[in-house]
């Protein structure tokens, strides 16, 4: 297959074709030649409005249901929806029945990957309860990522400490949810003049504080490679920021939604708002993008987690946590950040940190491509998502730009135009 990208500006900081408008000609999934202006009868033409190509994107942390949950999504459909978004490469997570906790489980999913490629998170301890580790390195064999017991905290510390000293001999990585548990029991939103003006039980932002405060203890003391999925308060992000100064190998993100919204549009009572961890406050908000821009964190995830309705139009106390977000995450961002650099760096920046490869765009290198325009704006509607569920938090949000589509190697997908 040989394709040729007619007049494509290159947005890779690191390379040496950044913001060059340039063709590219694509043989067999590697990039031939890059060059102003390159002709081929024999190649397939891409030749797009205002098209840009960075590195393609990763997400480090998706929800697909399969095996256990399909009504939600299925890992066919859920690798499409993830194409359509701009994804080259995406995370998935463990909170499936059974739950990917052998090298059976992380081998189900690697078997299925096509077009997106597929990088399972093992479940860090038995069935996700907290109590006994997995046999991390043969799942490590497997394929796996990383490990971690998705949005469930890590309650004993001695199990991070002897998981973070483990894994340091084939350099795993350990996820850790910021939150202890015993202060946000039963709480459903943050924990504000908000919440009790709601009547609903508040999560409060120390929970956060103090599971993150004893994460870095501990990894300043075992050593090993950490990362923090999904922060959401001011304090989170100094936290953080001091101990990269302090040389610990510590990397973290930020959901979309927590960039995006506030909980002051909890008063609706809209379910789809009740995630974990919970909107929080604007002085947060604020945070959590300068932490972004300055690099304190690492990068942006979608957190996409698929719920039915029957578990999520329900009261708002009786709704699971969680959001779809994959095919909103680029236009909400690019609008947010209004620069595409700091949107592309966001949306690769965790590549390096799940040791997945992110080089230059240049002649001789794997075609790992995400091609969008940062033209047009729009808002996020229902009636646009490709997720078998439509539960997301973003409905009505503006965004900025639009993704044309993706090329893996020798695999490729376009939006309709």
């Amino acid at each position: 297959m040989r394709t040729l990208l007619k007049s494509v500006t290159i947005i890779d900081p690191q390379g040496p074709f950044h913001k060059q408008v340039v063709d590219i000609l694509i043989n067999q999934g590697i990039i031939e030649n890059m060059a102003p202006s390159i002709s081929d009868d024999r190649a397939d033409l891409v030749d797009l409005p205002n098209a840009h190509v960075s590195f393609g994107w990763f997400d480090p942390s998706v929800s697909l249901g399969e095996p256990g949950f399909e009504e939600r999504e299925t890992i066919i459909n859920g690798s499409l929806v993830a194409a359509k978004a701009g994804y080259t490469a995406i995370a998935v997570q463990p909170n499936t029945n059974p739950v990917t906790q052998s090298q059976a489980a992380v081998s189900f999913i690697k078997a299925k990957e096509d077009l997106v490629s597929l990088f399972p998170i093992g479940a860090l301890t038995i069935d996700t309860q907290g109590h006994d580790l997995c046999e991390l390195y043969d799942m490590h064999n497997a394929g796996a990522l990383a490990f971690g017991d998705y949005k469930k905290p890590i309650k004993d510390p001695n199990i991070l400490k002897l998981a973070l000293e483990y894994t340091q001999s084939f350099s795993g990585l350990i996820c850790s949810f910021p939150m202890d548990a015993s202060l946000g029991i039963s709480g459903m939103i943050n924990e504000s003049t908000q919440s009790v003006q709601l009547g609903l039980k508040g999560i409060p932002k120390l929970s956060e504080h103090l599971q993150i405060k004893r994460d870095l203890s501990i990894l300043k003391y075992s050593g090993g490679r950490l990362h923090i999925p999904t922060i959401s308060t001011a304090e989170s992000v100094g936290l953080i920021r001091e101990a990269k100064k302090q040389g610990l190998n510590v990397s973290c993100s930020v959901a979309i939604y927590n960039l995006a919204l506030t909980d002051q549009v909890l008063e609706t009572f809209d379910s789809n708002y009740k995630l974990m961890p919970p909107l929080r406050e604007h002085e947060d908000q604020k945070a959590l993008l300068d932490g972004l821009l300055d690099g304190t964190i690492d990068g942006i995830t979608s957190d996409h987690n698929p719920i039915d309705i029957e578990h999520k139009n329900v009261e708002f106390d009786q709704a699971m946590f969680g959001s779809v977000g994959l095919e909103q995450t680029f236009g909400v961002l690019a609008r947010i950040t209004n620069n595409i650099d700091d949107t592309v760096k966001a949306l690769t920046g965790l590549r390096q940190c799940f040791g997945l490869e992110i080089a230059s765009i240049a002649p001789g290198g794997k075609a790992n491509l995400t091609i969008f325009t940062p033209e047009g704006a729009n808002e996020v509607q229902i009636q646009q998502l490709s997720s078998k569920s439509k539960n997301a938090a973003l409905i009505g949000c503006p965004t900025k730009g639009r993704v044309f589509g993706v090329i893996n190697g020798n695999k490729q997908f376009w939006n309709e135009q």
